[in-house]
């Protein structure tokens, strides 16, 4: 029997990381599901499982360096080795200007938005390079590839800084068969639009991209062959401008 490729997905309680780690368990993929709510993570295992995958839940706010490690720690010894990362936790906040932002706030977004990747990362890549091979999707936003005034000072600049963070991976460890593709989502409907300062109505929200639509990009690039490297994937709502 062909082993069950591993793979590790943050921000999984709900929304795109949900719905990638729902996609890959309908692709054979031994999923572990890692986010801040033990309940919500336990819903998105049985859908994992539902789907045809297995699912291991690994409950962790990445902000806390001991903790993911810990975690990414019990993932190995349950599941083995990562051959996949797809990094889905992001945070924002309704007050998103220099007149009225919390410098708390801002540091926690940028925490949960770019320090968390990294430390991901960091703690996948050795045994990735072990093997000759590894996949990692940093779910980003489209404020991470073209400036988005609304998206707020702290969440643009740590989604922004998330594309030379995929490009140092590519540059670095593509000699050892490892790839990272930064994806960027225009509008999504998802429960993270509650963090705006004004929420969009059912009207609005019925012409975004869905969640599922983000799950299905996110097997495509995990997908792909060994040769193929998809570097940076933008992906819009038709009536996005």
């Amino acid at each position: 029997m062909t082993k069950r490729r591993v793979l590790w997905v943050t921000g999984a309680g709900s929304g795109m990381g949900r719905a990638a780690a729902i996609a890959a368990g309908a692709s054979g993929w031994r999923v572990a599901v890692s986010g801040r709510r033990a309940e919500a993570l336990a819903d998105t295992a049985e859908q994992v499982r539902a789907a045809g995958g297995s699912a291991f839940e690994a409950p962790v706010d990445v902000r806390d360096p001991a903790a993911l490690a810990e975690a990414h720690g019990q993932i190995v010894q349950s599941c083995g080795p990562v051959d996949a990362l797809v990094l889905a936790a992001g945070l924002n906040a309704p007050r998103r200007s220099w007149a009225d932002q919390s410098m708390a706030e801002f540091a926690a977004i940028v925490d949960t938005n770019l320090t968390s990747i990294a430390r991901a990362v960091d703690l996948v890549l050795p045994e990735m390079r072990q093997r000759g091979r590894g996949d990692i999707v940093v779910i980003s936003s489209r404020a991470g590839w073209r400036f988005s005034p609304n998206s707020g000072v702290a969440y643009s600049s740590s989604k922004t800084a998330l594309s030379p963070l995929v490009s140092s991976i590519n540059d670095q460890e593509g000699q050892h068969g490892i790839k990272a593709c930064h994806l960027c989502p225009g509008e999504v409907d998802t429960d993270f639009l509650d963090l705006r300062p004004n929420v969009p109505g059912a009207e609005q929200r019925a012409s975004m991209l869905t969640a599922e639509d983000i799950g299905r990009a996110v097997q495509f690039v995990l997908e792909s062959p060994p040769h193929v490297r998809i570097d940076e994937l933008v992906i819009s709502p038709s009536s996005q401008r």
